[in-house]
């Protein structure tokens, strides 16, 4: 038999923390071009913001227990750098230039991670 190639199991957490932050880059984008008048439901960015940094977190912390624990900690470590944009997002305020580019710091680590968790790992 040859030897079979797993993606993490952990590979639906990295989808959901990508869904979560691109639907939340995709309303900010929309509300900062003036698309979508977010004044009645302002909560909501908010909300895909806390989703956001909770699945990403979940998705972390698949290099401590998901299988095969090569490709889980590939995925998380490609994942984690995004934490600290995130993270300084509401302290650096919400109305200036600087929020959206921090935002957008975090893409290249969100989609790293998703790719990662998907790459089959080689086990011989």
């Amino acid at each position: 038999m040859g030897h079979r190639r797993e993606r993490t199991n952990a590979a639906p957490l990295f989808v959901a923390a990508t869904i979560a932050y691109a639907a939340n880059a995709a309303l900010g984008t929309a509300v900062a071009a003036r698309v979508i008048d977010t004044r009645g439901f302002r909560w909501l960015h908010h909300a895909l913001y806390i989703a956001t940094c909770i699945t990403t977190g979940a998705a972390v912390s698949a290099a401590f227990w998901a299988s095969p624990k090569t490709a889980s900690r590939r995925a998380a470590a490609s994942l984690a750098p995004a934490i600290a944009p995130l993270a300084a997002i509401p302290y650096l305020g919400t109305h200036t230039r600087r929020h959206p580019l921090v935002a957008l710091a975090a893409a290249p680590f969100v989609v790293a991670g998703l790719v990662c968790s998907r790459i089959p790992s080689h086990r011989k």
